[in-house]
């Protein structure tokens, strides 16, 4: 496998306000609306599941239903690397993670060295404990701070908090609701267990 790309992070302190475009991707969770500029990805907002998909919606398509006539490149390649995690999950490794131009993800803090390991170090289809990820960011007393981190992560399933579960084995909380974070790790491990066949 190929070596995960990771993105620029694009800002300077006291840079001019940026033109928010906007896109909405239908996909096998809901719609997923995404917000950013030219320079980056500002955020992705999860919709609530009140049930799993079933087979015939999870392995629908994805497709811009919102916004693809103002698409900014970032906008662009976010919803390239979104269809691939969903449709065809082995191609991510081989699509550049869209620049990221969210204030949080541009200061230094321990909540930004947590997400950026999270997105360096934590593969697909895998899972990762509070404390484990706490120690991989350099403070291993502060699994609480983790999950304050991924509540704060604006980048959800690209920046993958999902795959952050209690030491336990339990799923723990999620932003798009628990049933949205048992869809994605379920996703992964059953894609994951059809790559190794």
């Amino acid at each position: 496998m190929a070596s995960r790309r990771v993105p620029k992070v694009t800002y300077k302190e006291g840079e001019s306000q940026c033109k928010e475009k906007h896109a909405v991707l239908l996909s096998p969770v809901g719609k997923l609306e995404i917000s950013g500029c030219e320079t980056g990805l500002h955020e992705i907002k999860l919709p609530k599941m009140s049930v799993l998909p079933n087979g015939a919606e999870a392995s629908a398509g994805c497709e811009v239903c919102e916004g693809a006539e103002e698409m900014t490149e970032p906008l662009k390649q976010c919803t390239a690397w979104l269809r691939a995690y969903f449709c065809e999950p082995a191609r991510t490794e081989q699509l550049p993670v869209p620049p990221f131009h969210h204030p949080l993800l541009q200061r230094d803090s321990f909540t930004r060295q947590v997400l950026w390991t999270l997105l360096r170090d934590v593969k697909f289809g895998e899972a990762i404990s509070y404390q484990k990820l706490a120690d991989l960011a350099g403070n291993s007393r502060a699994a609480r701070a983790v999950g304050g981190a991924m509540r704060s992560n604006p980048i959800p399933i690209i920046i993958p908090c999902h795959r952050v579960i209690r030491s336990s084995g339990q799923t723990g909380n999620y932003g798009g609701g628990n049933l949205m974070k048992e869809w994605l790790l379920s996703h992964e491990k059953l894609q994951k267990e059809k790559l190794a066949y």
